[in-house]
């Protein structure tokens, strides 16, 4: 099994900033490590951390990842892990990969979107 790690979003807690750290208001930003939409793929049962990845988000997210290389489903929050940065988080989304094809070799639906269920893909 392998496990695929999307970024879904980067945030900037600047209420926070504002408050506690009134000093930084113009320095903190989101996070530079990742962007929104990137995608890493991880391969077999005992995950590594892809190389670029934030040691302190792969800690953060490790052992969702280690489930979903299983092949367990990830369910409501697990599913959305954020790393460990208050101020600056970013959120994951993972998942489980069933079918390790490359995405222009998966079944389309009507959309032209990754069918969730085979059954419902048009045939070529």
């Amino acid at each position: 099994m392998s496990a695929r790690i999307t970024v879904i979003k980067r945030s900037l807690n600047m209420d926070i900033v504002r408050r506690h750290l009134p000093q930084d208001v113009g320095a903190v930003e989101v996070c530079r490590d990742f962007r929104e939409g990137q995608v890493f793929e991880i391969p077999g049962d005992a995950p590594a951390m892809p190389e670029g990845f934030c040691d302190v988000a792969w800690q953060a997210i490790e052992r969702n990842v280690a489930r979903a290389c299983r092949g367990e489903k990830l369910m409501r929050g697990n599913a959305f892990p954020c790393c460990a940065d208050g101020l600056r988080p970013v959120t994951f989304f993972v998942e489980p990969i069933v079918d390790s094809k490359p995405a222009s070799e998966r079944p389309q639906d009507a959309r032209g979107e990754e069918a969730s269920c085979p059954e419902r893909a048009i045939s070529a």
